[in-house]
């Protein structure tokens, strides 16, 4: 009987041990190409770049609507309206800048469904003289087939005035 035991027990244990390496489920066949992801982001970067210096903020898609964004020394940007009163007032707006993105690294979820970016970001005068500089960190989901920032926030590497 305690023979009959031991392998039951053994039994049960292997059988959850399989179980559980199995654990991903419908994810287990699911291949992520980090560099098309990486190449996927940064299309998106550029194409909030090229409407940002255009001036036609209203035409963003860059940002769910639920995105909250994080800059310093200011309260965090939760709505729409708020977004677009910044970047009315931001730089590119008032004082003929551009701005330019490069996505240095993407973390994505198992899934693909969710991207961690880190990036770098230039701000240039009329003459393509950096102003500004700095690093970013944005969250992205895929909706409807294409990546939308959920959160972001950036930091200025130039020395405060």
């Amino acid at each position: 009987m305690k023979n009959l035991f031991v392998k039951g027990l053994m039994l049960g244990c292997m059988f959850l041990t399989l179980v559980s390496c199995n654990s991903n489920g419908a994810n287990s066949n699911v291949t992520i190409d980090k560099e098309q992801i990486k190449k996927e982001i940064q299309e998106r970067e550029n194409e909030f770049a090229e409407i940002y210096n255009s001036g036609e903020l209203k035409n963003i898609g860059y940002y769910a609507e639920d995105a909250v964004t994080f800059y310093p020394n200011m309260k965090p940007i939760r709505s729409i309206k708020e977004r677009l009163e910044f970047l009315k007032l931001d730089e590119g707006s008032i004082n003929n800048t551009r701005i330019l993105f490069t996505t240095y690294e993407v973390f994505p979820s198992n899934d693909g469904n969710q991207v961690l970016e880190i990036g770098y970001y230039t701000v240039v005068d009329s003459t393509n003289t950096a102003i500004n500089t700095g690093n970013y960190m944005s969250l992205f989901e895929k909706r409807d087939g294409k990546y939308v920032c959920l959160r972001d926030m950036s930091a200025s590497d130039m020395p405060l005035d």
